[in-house]
């Protein structure tokens, strides 16, 4: 049966990043009602930065490791065992100063690892989680879509696509509800705001 990891970013339990993968999953269960769902909160539990200690454990071979430097890498080993579980992932992302929140930046570092997710080969690097898919759905206060007067300013979808496509993730799709400015302003209903973005949130499924 199909499992799904779902990844929370944002801050805000209401936020609008929150409820597009919310309906995500509701329409992913379904479409597999045996499937399974991980569902990892990235903004309750605050992520550690990586230390030297981390740094030096991950270089050093997994048979020559002692035990501290295992501990040091135990947290790592089980975001990358829910990555490797899963045969697709569902990201939400609101946009923080034209890039992703630090949280999730955080987890990245935590599960780019050399010989886990990648590896080094005479061609160059080669991402390990081959046959996966993913599906980035983004929450900004403005408009930041490519094409658009500000899309210069977006970090998120190049910069969450390249690093998904080094681990080996290159099935990548991207929903955007940009403009939720307008929202938090009072110049439109919620409803009406995010009605056009979850019927692409659905579609997103199939």
């Amino acid at each position: 049966m199909p499992t799904l990891l779902q990844l929370d970013s944002s801050p805000l339990e209401s936020s609008i990043s929150r409820e597009l993968t919310r309906e995500f999953v509701k329409t992913w269960k379904a479409a597999h009602p045996k499937g399974t769902v991980i569902h990892r909160d990235l903004a309750a539990n605050v992520l550690r930065p990586l230390d030297a200690g981390w740094i030096f454990s991950s270089f050093t071979p997994e048979a020559s490791r002692t035990p501290e430097q295992k501990a040091a890498l135990a947290f790592s080993d089980e975001l990358i065992a829910e990555l490797e579980a899963a045969d697709e992932y569902v990201f939400g992302v609101a946009m923080h100063n034209f890039s992703i929140p630090s949280v999730l930046k955080l987890w990245i570092d935590q599960v780019v690892r050399a010989g886990r997710t990648f590896a080094y080969s005479e061609s160059g690097p080669q991402g390990l989680l081959q046959s996966k898919k993913a599906t980035i759905l983004i929450a900004s206060g403005g408009v930041y879509e490519a094409g658009t007067p500000a899309g210069a300013l977006n970090f998120v979808d190049p910069y969450l696509k390249t690093i998904l496509g080094f681990i080996g993730i290159t099935n990548v799709k991207l929903v955007t509800a940009g403009g939720a400015a307008q929202v938090m302003s009072g110049a439109v209903d919620r409803e009406t705001f995010l009605r056009p973005t979850l019927e692409r949130v659905r579609a997103a499924v199939a």
